[in-house]
């Protein structure tokens, strides 16, 4: 006989709700903090977003001597350039910003770093990205996530009713971000992988959610004479473990990539992550207590149950 995996055998008896009014309080300071650094610094836009060029290049014989290659780029005067290893000792990826004078002036620099570095280099993929492009992915990134969100508020409205979807929006909302903060405080690379992580991270955080939300409203039919705050707090302890499950199995794949994956990755990983512990907290912390104050129609989704059906005792 299989037996399922269960991390807590019986249901705890957290007081979630106890600590959610420092839970709204620290949420606050975190999306005033990284509203504020984002329209004060901005983000560290990657070539995805700002244009320029990207070189990817492998040393035969390695390991790659970051310093001398970056010295003989240097020498060209092309703008600063960024070197960073990744993969393997022998992997480097180059970093040029826009260059003046449209493609032709793009492709003589690259020709230029080409004859700058010397034979014994394989490169293994060139990419020039314009201004123009750039701002058309920033335009698209923005109205993907917005569509998401609203998306997310609907699907929500019509899966439980509309004030479960006012919470689970504010706490996706509210991972996102603080997710974009995150990278406008360490000055983290911003590109298109950063904001599929962002994307990934709504998803996953609203499936949290909605796992806590239908346990809620399950609750909500069972012990229909419940204070509403026991109730959250009960729904929360019924989901613990699964909770736990999901978020150390999520962690451990993405630390996966974030320590082997390389600097590619790098970004999308640390969102990821990051993600993983925001969207948790949220769901916690967030989501479920925003209904305690908007509470729904406890007699409407008593009457969904089943007809006959009586009201248990906890105790």
């Amino acid at each position: 006989m299989i037996r399922p995996l269960i991390v807590i055998r019986r249901v705890p008896q957290i007081d979630f709700m106890r600590w959610h009014l420092y839970g709204f309080a620290f949420s606050i300071l975190l999306g005033v903090v990284s509203i504020g650094l984002f329209a004060a610094v901005g983000l560290n836009l990657g070539i995805d977003f700002k244009g320029g060029l990207l070189i990817e290049a492998r040393v035969n014989p390695g390991p790659a001597d970051l310093a001398a290659m970056r010295s003989k780029i240097d020498a060209l005067h092309l703008g600063e350039a960024s070197l960073q290893g990744f993969g393997g000792p022998n992997d480097v990826l180059i970093r040029l910003p826009q260059q003046q004078g449209g493609d032709a002036a793009q492709e003589k620099a690259i020709a230029a770093v080409k004859d700058a570095l010397g034979p014994g280099i394989d490169y293994r993929r060139q990419e020039v990205v314009g201004p123009s492009v750039g701002a058309e992915l920033i335009r698209a990134g923005a109205l993907a996530t917005v569509l998401a969100l609203v998306a997310i508020l609907i699907y929500i409205w019509f899966r439980f009713e509309w004030q479960f979807g006012v919470g689970a929006t504010i706490s996706t909302l509210h991972d996102v971000v603080t997710t974009i903060g995150l990278f406008a405080i360490f000055r983290l690379e911003f590109n298109l992988t950063t904001l599929a992580a962002i994307l990934t991270i709504a998803g996953y955080s609203i499936n949290d959610t909605v796992v806590i939300y239908d346990r809620v409203r399950e609750a909500m039919r069972k012990y229909r004479t419940m204070p509403f705050r026991d109730l959250i707090n009960l729904a929360l302890n019924e989901t613990l473990s699964r909770t736990i499950l999901t978020v150390s199995t999520v962690a451990l794949a993405v630390l996966s990539l974030l320590l082997f994956g390389g600097e590619v990755l790098k970004g999308f990983s640390i969102a990821m992550l990051w993600g993983i512990v925001i969207g948790t907290y949220s769901s916690l912390f967030i989501a479920a207590p925003i209904i305690y104050y908007i509470q729904p129609n406890r007699r409407a989704i008593a009457r969904d149950a089943a007809p006959g059906e009586p009201e248990r005792s906890r105790t």
